[in-house]
């Protein structure tokens, strides 16, 4: 199996690229493939000898994206969705990554696939929007919605919470948000696992829910971090009211992982290891 992804740089893509062992994996970077112009990478798609597609690359800045929701919309929503229909009229299967930000985050049940959306700020409208333009090629497709992704790559919690607390003794972190924290070689294993079914059972096509688990808060993951890590900083309790930002974050992001065990054969994964090989990869 070849495997053409979009998002060579990023948390995702850089394991995917890992799983060379698994499938020929052909990665493109933003040189060869511009997210910021959809004609461009679908025209990728028109000419690829690869059996399915994965779309890692994504506008992920979240606060950015509430004062620049155009080029969100492009990188999030009209690039993936001209690739989606490149895709369609050559038969071959599209995993799109979205996220737990299509929804409103209201109440604490997890978030099944079939709930409706209601996203929060831009990020997430323009994760909407590229959902629903993935879906509309009406090719085989998979939309995979995930949370809290961290990795040894790139800027995320984890990483954040390492250096902080090498260097403080004491850290204020939000109690009143809860998720599941993601590996992102957790959902390059699901995405590349789910692309090799796509191939041969496109009737699997669908949106599915994939994250780590247990869930917990923000402040409980930072103690798991700094615990794992031997590492004495203490966390404090607030609530998210008191660390304002420019886009709202969902306190809800727990996502109901069942329709992607039950087709796909996916299991929920434990963050721990993935979280213990992140500490050690810091030295």
């Amino acid at each position: 199996m070849k495997v053409l992804v979009f998002g060579q740089s990023g948390q995702v893509g850089r394991e995917l690229q890992a799983l060379a062992s698994r499938a020929e994996i052909e990665s493109l970077n933003r040189a060869r493939a511009d997210f910021t112009d959809p004609g461009a990478c679908a025209a990728h798609v028109a000419t690829t000898d690869a059996n399915a597609i994965i779309i890692a690359a994504a506008y992920t800045a979240v606060d950015q994206a509430e004062s620049d929701e155009a080029t969100a919309q492009v990188v999030n929503a009209d690039t993936p969705g001209a690739i989606a229909q490149a895709a369609a009229k050559r038969n071959l299967p599209v995993v799109y990554i979205s996220t737990d930000y299509v929804f409103d985050g209201r109440g604490e049940t997890p978030f099944s696939t079939d709930h409706p959306v209601a996203p929060l700020g831009a990020y997430g409208r323009t994760k909407e929007a590229g959902e629903f333009q993935v879906r509309n090629a009406a090719g085989p497709h998979a939309i995979v919605r995930t949370s809290w992704v961290f990795s040894s790559h790139g800027n995320n919690f984890v990483k954040t919470m390492l250096r902080l607390g090498a260097e403080r003794d004491t850290l204020n972190i939000v109690a009143d948000q809860v998720g599941g924290p993601t590996a992102a070689s957790d959902i390059a294993n699901a995405c590349l696992n789910i692309a090799e079914q796509l191939i041969v059972a496109p009737e699997k096509s669908g949106t599915y829910h994939f994250s780590g688990g247990p869930d917990l808060s923000w402040a409980d993951f930072a103690r798991a971090i700094f615990d794992r890590a031997g590492l004495p900083c203490r966390v404090n309790n607030i609530p998210a009211s008191e660390y304002p930002t420019p886009a709202a974050r969902p306190l809800n992001s727990r996502l109901d992982t069942t329709t992607t065990q039950s087709t796909f054969g996916i299991t929920r994964p434990d963050w721990g290891p993935a979280l213990d090989a992140v500490i050690q990869a810091r030295d």
